[in-house]
């Protein structure tokens, strides 16, 4: 395993190959951090997600909100979703992050985990909803994780710890050959709010 320490370098792609992985490392001041954090935690409509586990529809712990420029449905583990309009918040933030990686956006996907117990197992976002080869922007906020990568052939893994405030990047061919996940962990007791904006292909 390939483990990458701070600081970050933006043009560096974090993948040996088969695929374009940036990580920008803080975007935000901690206080733009916070401010964002708190008001996503109070006034975004979170509801559990349902995953579908052995055949059957599994309602998570971890808590979701899909949000986009249109009512864009996003279909993912056999459950469908219609995307809410854009808070100023993000908006706002959208703005900056497409400024930042010179891509486009019009949805956002958010993943509330509540504490390290909670998690994602490997998978990629390979929707056919999703523009394809589209850049997926991740921004991250409150409790520092650990983020893995592996390749679906290889098994080869990589992995950084995402902070707060931070970006990164999945663009190119990643969503092809590599897998990720947010491994659960004991020893984080505080939320993780995730938002990963996306391009819904909707012609």
């Amino acid at each position: 395993m390939q483990l990458f320490d701070l600081p970050s370098d933006k043009n560096k792609n974090l993948l040996p190959y088969s695929g374009t992985v940036n990580y920008y490392g803080k975007i935000l001041s901690q206080k733009e951090a916070d401010y964002y954090f708190t008001t996503f935690m109070e006034q975004i409509e979170w509801k559990n997600d349902v995953a579908l586990m052995f055949g059957k529809r599994i309602e998570t712990k971890r808590k979701v909100a899909w949000y986009g420029e249109k009512p864009f449905k996003y279909t993912y583990s056999k459950n469908t979703k219609e995307a809410l309009a854009f808070t100023p918040e993000l908006l706002k933030l959208k703005t900056l992050i497409e400024k930042e990686t010179g891509e486009t956006y019009n949805s956002c996907l958010l993943n509330l985990y509540h504490n390290g117990s909670e998690g994602m197992a490997w998978h990629s976002d390979g929707e056919r909803d999703l523009k394809e080869r589209g850049a997926i922007a991740s921004v991250s906020f409150c409790a520092e994780r650990k983020f893995a990568f592996k390749h679906k052939e290889t098994k080869e893994t990589v992995s950084l710890v995402l902070e707060h405030g931070s970006l990164l990047v999945m663009k190119d061919e990643t969503q092809e050959f590599w897998l990720h996940r947010l491994p659960p962990t004991k020893k984080i007791g505080t939320p993780r709010v995730n938002l990963t904006f996306r391009t819904i292909d909707s012609e």
